[in-house]
């Protein structure tokens, strides 16, 4: 086994060695926690000693960096199942459609509009999250609050399933109260799935009830990671939204 098998293993076994003792405080089962190992701007190279070690699950930011380098993976690795966690630009909605099992990021009405016409085109429902901007930042993306509930009920009008709820809490503050918040949402909406929790909070997002968390350091090592303008947008700057 190589160097970079060995380090891949250990590394998924810390964090769910972490994930079962954490489960285990709150009576649940990291069985029932989706590990979701997010492999942005890592290479072939980078994810493959992780599926090696058993790692299935895999989320990625950008639409075209997928393209490039997945569809080789999951024709030698067919199991895998790839999600899309970062914002998601409505003119790549049915790229979207065709490549990830999961969306994070549905997080407006004209997105919402874009990949239900990508999906009955395409003749298959991709499940979707519906993200919050939980801390209200006018720079990151995600539904306000407010919307939410008339965004979650768009979405199932429109046939386009909705696994739960998403959330990126605001950085170099506690989170806890925000992964609250996400869940009581949830709770109000009939929504079984939290999309919340990434390498530095992982472990709390559990504690609050969180079903999918997004890891990326924790399982492939420190990267730089800067912020992105998307040209034309509007959005501001995009925030990670795993790591």
């Amino acid at each position: 086994m190589s160097n970079d098998s060995i380090e891949a293993a250990a590394r998924l076994s810390d964090v769910r060695d972490a994930m079962d003792r954490t489960a285990c405080l709150t009576g649940r089962s990291a069985a029932d926690i989706r590990l979701i190992a997010v492999s942005k701007t890592q290479d072939a190279a980078a994810i493959r000693p992780l599926i090696d070690a058993g790692q299935r699950v895999f989320g990625e930011n950008r639409v075209q960096e997928s393209q490039d380098k997945w569809p080789a993976l999951r024709e030698a690795v067919p199991d895998v199942e790839l999600h899309l966690v970062g914002q998601l630009q409505s003119n790549k909605a049915a790229d979207a459609v065709a490549l990830f099992d999961v969306i994070h990021s549905l997080d407006r009405p004209s997105l919402l509009t874009a990949l239900a016409k990508a999906m009955d085109a395409a003749g298959r429902r991709v499940p979707c999250f519906i993200q919050v901007n939980i801390g209200a930042e006018e720079q990151k993306g995600g539904c306000p609050i407010r919307d939410t509930p008339a965004l979650i009920a768009a979405a199932r009008a429109a046939d386009v399933p909705v696994l739960g709820l998403m959330c990126v809490p605001p950085a170099d503050v506690e989170p806890a109260p925000f992964f609250a918040l996400l869940a009581k949402m949830a709770r109000e909406e009939g929504l079984e799935r939290l999309s919340m929790g990434m390498s530095g909070d992982y472990e709390t997002a559990i504690m609050l009830g969180a079903t999918d968390i997004r890891v990326g350091t924790a399982l492939f090592g420190a990267r730089p990671a800067p912020a992105r303008q998307v040209p034309g947008s509007g959005r501001g700057m995009i925030r990670n939204s795993g790591g």
